[in-house]
């Protein structure tokens, strides 16, 4: 029995041919394509710098650091100037700010022909107005002091008679015992041994006298110097400090000076 053999035709034949073109007509156009590609990236050649560019570039440079070195010497005068003010200009700054502010808020409103005071309150908080007023009430010194005798006495009888406590009892029992033509004194009433002061009323201007002499007992007084005295210093700060023991110690150590002073200490 004999093999059959293959056949090909002329027609497969033809077909793979057309094949083999196509695919190497494929391939060239990926390699022109992947041509083109590596030439579009690639770079530019650089662009020769000439001598002017340098030179402006090397002007822009110089120009920021004198810009520097100026803001940098500005800042330097602004500290040191900053250094030099007082701890509290600060807060004294701030507080001129407002009391100019102040005085320009109550100028418009005298003006307008508003009560400031009134004004400001109802802009302010409670709590805020409360604290700015016992502020004030804490800085405000009743006793405004005096600068002659007469307003020393003055202020006395102000003190004495602001300590009266007006006694209705014994203001109708004085009428009754004086008499109301005694009580009520005209220009020709005689006053002398007509008024007669209560127990009470004796006690009372006995304390307050007394008050008066504690009282004036701790007033400063000048200290005279004493030629008499014994010198234990040598000098006037020395004499400070020694009367300053004195004072403190002088009690504690009196036994001791005196002992020292007979020749009979241990």
């Amino acid at each position: 029995m004999s093999e059959i053999e293959p056949t090909t035709s002329a027609d497969d034949t033809t077909i793979a041919e057309e094949n083999d073109r196509k695919r190497h007509a494929e391939e060239a156009e990926e390699g022109s394509e992947e041509l083109v590609e590596k030439s579009e990236e690639q770079p530019e050649p650089p662009v020769k710098k000439t001598k002017a560019d340098y030179m402006a570039r090397l002007n822009a440079l110089r120009q920021k650091r004198e810009v520097a070195r100026k803001q940098n010497h500005e800042q330097v005068v602004e500290e040191d100037r900053i250094a030099k003010l007082p701890k509290n200009y600060e807060s004294i700054r701030q507080r001129q700010q407002w009391q100019l502010q102040d005085m320009e808020d109550r100028k418009a409103a005298e003006t307008r022909g508003e009560d400031y005071d009134r004004v400001k309150a109802l802009n302010m908080q409670a709590d805020i107005s409360d604290k700015i007023e016992s502020a004030k009430r804490r800085k405000r010194n009743p006793d405004k002091g005096f600068s002659s005798y007469e307003e020393m006495s003055l202020r006395q009888y102000e003190r004495l008679t602001n300590g009266i406590q007006p006694d209705m009892k014994s203001y109708k029992q004085m009428r009754e015992v004086v008499g109301e033509d005694q009580f009520y004194p005209t220009a020709n009433t005689l006053l002398h041994g007509s008024h007669y002061p209560t127990d009470a009323a004796k006690d009372k201007l006995v304390k307050d006298v007394e008050s008066q002499m504690k009282k004036r007992e701790k007033y400063h007084r000048r200290r005279m110097f004493d030629p008499e005295a014994p010198i234990d210093y040598i000098n006037e700060r020395n004499r400070k400090f020694n009367d300053k023991l004195e004072r403190f110690y002088g009690k504690y150590t009196e036994d001791l000076r005196e002992d020292l002073e007979r020749g009979t200490a241990v």
